[in-house]
């Protein structure tokens, strides 16, 4: 089935310089990529035209006790609409912070990223999408369409213990609006993210409960390695095209 399928640039580890030359080689033709300054934006246009790349999805930041945070994020929406990219990806935390105030600028946000015609994606990480039953906790609160859920396959297992990458998609797949693909040994607190295949992490499953809902938004590899590996840039290529050769086996087609 045909998948609108990224590489996060991280997967690359210290090699990231060649990540565009290597994609475009390899006919993947989708990249998720963290937001440039305003004055980089022909430069980062212009590099992905060069290879033959879209932007499917950029990374921002979103400092959450910043007094200025919703300004922060809308300025920075207004590059990403001009990258003419659909989805955001970001990391909030709450803190020490009410989560009622926590889910209300959230809802500023949503409503900035509306204006631009963006959905915002939280990344699954602690304290606000540990784990399903805290992610439903917080669509519940912040309760707007364009803040959604970036589904990370191997970050449940890294936050949490005794638990299923299968049920907890199950749960939250009306609220995902972006996934990363990232396999895992399955260890809690283990930093061991193998190409895909290579982990616990049954991606067959997840792709059938993600079109059970009509899921149409991107996948971004995010290969980070395993915690002491002394990675070359052919073993970053290698394990980019073997995640790659792993998707077309479960009858993933990723080439645009």
């Amino acid at each position: 089935m045909k998948r609108k399928i990224a590489c996060n640039l991280a997967s690359y580890g210290p090699h990231r310089e060649g990540a565009f030359e290597h994609l475009a080689s390899i006919g993947l033709t989708n990249v998720e990529i963290p937001c440039p300054e305003p004055g980089d934006v022909e430069e980062v246009r212009q590099k992905l035209a060069d290879h033959g790349l879209t932007a499917t999805s950029m990374i921002l930041p979103c400092q959450m006790d910043a007094d200025d945070v919703v300004l922060r994020f809308s300025h920075a929406l207004e590059t990403v609409s001009a990258m003419e990219v659909g989805i955001v990806f970001t990391s909030v935390k709450s803190g020490e912070l009410d989560l009622d105030y926590v889910y209300g600028r959230l809802q500023n946000i949503g409503d900035a990223a509306a204006e631009h015609g963006v959905i915002v994606v939280l990344e699954t990480h602690p304290d606000l999408v540990t784990n399903s039953q805290v992610a439903i906790e917080t669509m519940a609160g912040v309760a707007h369409p364009n803040v959604r859920v970036n589904f990370d396959t191997a970050n449940l297992y890294y936050y949490n213990e005794g638990i299923d990458a299968v049920e907890e998609l199950a749960r939250i797949a009306p609220y995902v609006g972006a996934v990363h693909l990232k396999d895992t040994n399955g260890g809690y607190r283990t930093w061991h993210f193998p190409a895909l295949g290579r982990g616990v992490v049954d991606f067959g499953a997840l792709f059938e409960l993600l079109d059970a809902v009509e899921f149409s938004g991107p996948m971004a590899l995010e290969l980070e390695g395993v915690e002491g590996e002394a990675l070359s840039e052919q073993d970053a290529r290698s394990r980019v095209e073997e995640s790659l050769e792993f998707l077309e086996r479960l009858d993933v087609d990723w080439r645009t």
